[in-house]
């Protein structure tokens, strides 16, 4: 099936990547290697899931998490090493009702290599807001040494106090963000960031999610602007393709920017989830997935091809291909394969 128009057009390939059938939540982002290996995480276990470009199985290793949320890569030399923001809850199904239940584990970052070591741990950092707060992280990004940065490495306190803090290479607290700093206001839900090395100098990106727009900021966290509140309702996840920007919209789309910041296009749209309005799903009962005959909660029954039903995490690899995992009972992956 092809979608989009121009120069973003794409071959759907619907459910490229199989996983045994599961009642797990899958809530996680992806990322493509340097070798164009694409990384996931498993929806019930706590693992670390690796596929080809055709969506083949080919590796896999347990983390110590309770939930894979986003991914990011970073380089340390010839290697890759894996960026997992862990919020510590996870929705499991308890006799046909999910609930989000706290692990042992969570409410940290853990940093892997790509055969499964553990390299470096960050937990709740020593913070004023966290002497009653929670500490939820939904997303990392690391300021490349290899790409001009100094190894800083941002952490969004998503699902907790919706703070964005920036720790040293060593994992020390250096400073923090909630939005106050500039013109648009506090965040709320600075779901996903990542950094944008586009331009001669760099800039942090935070997709804060509940107030439909993306906020931007320097790599010494002083504010710069604001953007996208009249196109995008709930930015979720980030990803390049040569000089423009994806933004995963959880609510059924991705949107297009270029490099000024100026919305292009929205592929994948599904406009009976999209075109709802802000924060509410009541006609799509149980979105993203379904309630069924005994009020259970269900994996979807209405996923069309060509049209996203939760996109919660996107990458991209060197052809502009586009690879999403779905936020939904089983997850659901699929590849946008770029038609030149």
């Amino acid at each position: 099936m092809r979608i989009g128009n121009g120069e973003f057009s794409y071959k759907w390939i619907d459910n490229w990547a199989k996983l045994p059938e599961t009642d797990g939540w899958a809530h996680h982002g992806i990322s493509v290697t340097s070798d164009e290996k694409i990384i996931a995480i498993h929806p019930t276990e706590p693992m670390v899931i690796i596929f080809d470009k055709a969506g083949e199985l080919i590796d896999s290793f347990s983390v110590p998490i309770r939930e894979g949320h986003q991914l990011a890569l970073s380089s340390d030399g010839n290697k890759q090493n894996l960026w997992i923001a862990d919020p510590g809850k996870k929705n499991v199904n308890i006799n046909g009702i999910y609930e989000q239940i706290q692990g042992d584990l969570g409410g940290q970052v853990v940093c892997v290599s790509l055969d499964g070591k553990i390299i470096q741990i960050i937990p709740k950092p020593p913070h004023k807001v966290y002497n009653n707060g929670t500490f939820a992280p939904t997303s990392v990004t690391v300021f490349e040494k290899s790409l001009s940065g100094n190894g800083d490495i941002w952490v969004a306190d998503g699902y907790g106090e919706s703070y964005v803090h920036r720790f040293s290479s060593s994992g020390e607290l250096l400073s923090s963000i909630n939005g106050e700093e500039g013109s648009t206001g506090r965040f709320d839900c600075p779901h996903g960031i990542w950094i944008d090395y586009r331009k001669s100098n760099p800039e942090l990106y935070v997709a804060d999610r509940t107030n439909h727009r993306i906020q931007v900021y320097d790599l010494e966290g002083s504010f710069v602007r604001s953007f996208g509140s009249e196109v995008l309702t709930s930015p979720s996840a980030f990803a390049i393709d040569e000089s423009h920007m994806i933004v995963a919209e959880l609510r059924a789309r991705l949107a297009v920017f270029d490099i000024e910041d100026v919305f292009i296009t929205y592929i994948g749209e599904n406009e009976s989830i999209s075109r709802i309005e802000r924060n509410s799903s009541e006609d799509v009962p149980g979105w993203p997935n379904n309630i069924d005959e005994k009020g259970n909660t269900v994996r979807s029954k209405i996923l069309e091809p060509g049209k996203f039903n939760s996109p919660h995490g996107i990458a991209t690899d060197e052809s502009g291909n586009i690879y999403s995992g779905e936020w939904l009972i089983g997850g659901r992956y699929t590849k946008l394969e770029k038609i030149n």
